[in-house]
C-alpha cells in the first residue's frame, strides 16, 4: 500500500513496506526529485537502515556472549511498516519487532518515520524507542536517493578537507582513505566519482549541502543536521546520487567482542527514546 500526500508545491508518496520514500513531485512541473529505483542500475529509492549500517563482518555479530546473523543495512527495510496517522501534510509510519526480527536483533523497539511537508521542503524524523528491560544497542541511518546528472555539483555549507573512508567489494571498511576536497565546498560529480564505491565522511563542519542540477536547473538543499557520518553514493555514472546522514558505520575487518563495542554505535536505556531527522528543500529556477 502506498500513501500520498501533497501541498500546493510538493506531492510525496510513501509506501507501507520498509516506510520507503517513493516520490516527491512538483505539483507545479510535475518534476520528480527521486530516483524512481531502475533494477537495470539499482532498484533502491530510500530504504530506512536500522538497526545497522552497511555490513557486519561475516554477517555476524556477538551480543552478551551470544552470535546473531544480520542482514546488509539491517531489518526494518524489509518489513512492513503500519500507517499510524495521516493529516493533509503529514504520514507516519510505525514498526516493532516480530518473531523473525528477534532471531537477528533480540530487542523489542518501537521505529516511528513521520514525512511532513511545508511549503517546497520535506521533513523525514525517524524515532526509536527501546522496549525493553535492559540497554538495547543499534544504529540507524537514511539512504534518499535524488535524480542527478553527471556534471552536477554537490556544495557543501562550509569550506571542508574531506577525508572518504572506503569499503570493499564486501562492503567493509578498509584502512584506504582517499582526499575528496580540500579546503573547498564543491564537489562535482563525475563519471568515476564512485569507482570506489561509496564516499564516507566524519567530522563535517557543514550541517548541509546543495546539489545542484545544472543541466535542468533544479536544486535540492539537504540538511543533514549533526549525523556523525556523511555518505555520498551512487553505481558508477547512474543518473542519481544518495545523500545518507549515518548513526553508525560499517564494521571493519577488526573483531569486536560484543555490538556495544561497535564503532558509531548508539546506545538507549529502557523506555529511551533517540530521533534524528534529515530536511530537503526543492527548488526550481
Amino acid at each position: 500500500m502506498t500513501s500520498t500526500i501533497g501541498n500546493r508545491e510538493l506531492e510525496i508518496s510513501v509506501k507501507q513496506f520498509g516506510a520507503v520514500l517513493t516520490s516527491v513531485k512538483s505539483v507545479k512541473t510535475g518534476y520528480e526529485f527521486l530516483w524512481q529505483g531502475d533494477p537495470k542500475i539499482w532498484s533502491g529509492q530510500s530504504p530506512i537502515l536500522f538497526p545497522v549500517i552497511g555490513r557486519m563482518l561475516d554477517d555476524k555479530y556477538l551480543l552478551d556472549g551470544k552470535q546473531y546473523g544480520m542482514i546488509r543495512h539491517g531489518l526494518a527495510r524489509h518489513y512492513d511498516f503500519n500507517l499510524r496517522s495521516k493529516t493533509d501534510n503529514e504520514l507516519v509510519f510505525e514498526q516493532t519487532e516480530n518473531e523473525e526480527t528477534l532471531k537477528s536483533y533480540p530487542y523489542k523497539y518501537k521505529l516511528l518515520v513521520s514525512f511532513k511537508i511545508e511549503g517546497n521542503a520535506l521533513t523525514v524524523t525517524h524515532t526509536v524507542k527501546n522496549e525493553n528491560e535492559t540497554q538495547m544497542y543499534f544504529s540507524i541511518g537514511a539512504h534518499p536517493a535524488f535524480n542527478c546528472d553527471i556534471g552536477d555539483e554537490i556544495i557543501f555549507e562550509k569550506n571542508e578537507t574531506l577525508i572518504s573512508e572506503r569499503i570493499d567489494e564486501n562492503s567493509i571498511l578498509t584502512d584506504e582513505k582517499d582526499l575528496i576536497l580540500s579546503d573547498s565546498n564543491t564537489l562535482k560529480l563525475g563519471e568515476n566519482s564512485f569507482d570506489k564505491d561509496a564516499m564516507i565522511f566524519s567530522g563535517l563542519n557543514s550541517k548541509s549541502v546543495i546539489l545542484s542540477n545544472l543541466k535542468r536547473n533544479k536544486k535540492i538543499r539537504f540538511c543533514f543536521g549533526d549525523a556523525p557520518f556523511f555518505a555520498i553514493w551512487a553505481k558508477p555514472n547512474a543518473p542519481y546520487v544518495c545523500l545518507e546522514p549515518w548513526y553508525g558505520i560499517n564494521d571493519s575487518r577488526e573483531k569486536k567482542p560484543d555490538l556495544s563495542k561497535k564503532r558509531g554505535i548508539q546506545e538507549l536505556t529502557p523506555g529511551e527514546s533517540f530521533s534524528f531527522l534529515w530536511k530537503a528543500e526543492f527548488y526550481e529556477n
